[in-house]
């Protein structure tokens, strides 16, 4: 009964912060604009430009994973790795950060890759990725800084006293972030301390971890990575050209909202569904569009990203499996 109420919790609960976010981000939202900028406004060739650059995000990511495992004495096909990485994403959906051990079980079933090895591998990716992140934010951060203080100044904004804030739904949105990014932090911690406790698959782990160091191709690597993040800016600074209303948005406009959205959806809820709306219709109001357009951006990049994160996913398991018959 504990488990089942566990594993309930685990779908459950990201979907009640996700939902309750995006009740407060869109109450007052007229959702048939949504349809009329879907039919009749929305640029589609830049959409289907940036929705492009998404899929290579997700295959340069899988090539990536493969030169990780090389060290590991094991040599999946890249097709394998890149199946893997969709099906991760999409199984994201349905249980946040469970995509991390799906692929690495779904490589150990279709790739006879070792599943805490390869799972190694996947700690030490997302420290690289942590690491990634943290450089473009402070470069980010550097840019745009002089820009902050402007809008400041100009517009006369102060700091809001803090029974304000209190009195603001935003503050209660940013709290309930908050918890759902310490809840996943415990999630972790206790997961890990779950393998930790099962005879060599720690060790096994610990050479996932340190298989960066016997990476044959480093520059490779490193260029893996850059792509990655490439990829991962463009298939979202593209969308703007889409919306008669960003298009004129500049290029570190684009940054900063690419890292409010990154560490946006570091809160676990279904492919950031919530503060991922909720950073980036804030910050887009920074750069003078209206909230009632921020919103509809928001809504509909976040869906069509969504769909095809699905599609994908789709794909990289019917790949998988038919590929095993045929083979």
């Amino acid at each position: 009964m504990k488990k089942v109420l566990t594993k309930t919790a685990k779908i459950v609960l990201p979907l009640l912060l996700g939902g309750f976010i995006l009740y407060w981000v869109y109450l007052d939202f007229d959702f048939a604009r949504a349809g009329v900028m879907l039919t009749h406004g929305l640029r589609w060739d830049w959409m289907a430009l940036s929705l492009l650059f998404g899929i290579l995000s997700h295959v340069v990511r899988g090539y990536r994973w493969c030169q990780m495992l090389e060290p590991l004495g094991v040599s999946p096909r890249g097709g394998r790795c890149v199946d893997a990485v969709y099906v991760s994403y999409a199984a994201s959906l349905v249980i946040p950060r469970i995509g991390e051990v799906s692929r690495c079980g779904l490589l150990s079933r279709y790739g006879q890759v070792s599943f805490s090895k390869s799972l190694g591998t996947v700690v030490t990716e997302r420290l690289v990725d942590t690491l990634s992140i943290l450089l473009i934010a402070g470069v980010t951060l550097w840019l745009e800084f002089p820009v902050f203080l402007t809008f400041f100044r100009q517009t006369g904004t102060k700091i809001p006293s803090f029974v304000h804030l209190l009195g603001s739904p935003w503050f209660y949105v940013a709290l309930f972030c908050l918890v759902g990014v310490i809840v996943l932090l415990v999630y972790l911690a206790r997961m890990l301390s779950f393998f930790e406790r099962v005879k060599g698959v720690a060790l096994d782990m610990w050479q996932g971890i340190l298989s960066l160091r016997h990476v044959r191709n480093i520059p490779l690597y490193i260029l893996y990575t850059v792509l990655l993040w490439v990829c991962y800016f463009l298939h979202f600074y593209l969308t703007f050209f889409s919306f008669p209303f960003t298009e004129g948005l500049g290029f570190q406009a684009g940054l900063v909202m690419f890292v409010a959205g990154t560490f946006a959806v570091v809160v676990p809820t279904p492919n950031g569904a919530g503060p991922w709306h909720f950073a980036i219709i804030t910050m887009m109001m920074l750069y003078g569009v209206g909230n009632n357009d921020a919103a509809l951006f928001a809504l509909i990049v976040h869906g069509i990203q969504t769909l095809l994160v699905i599609l994908l996913g789709l794909w990289g398991w019917l790949h998988l499996s038919l590929g095993t018959k045929v083979h």
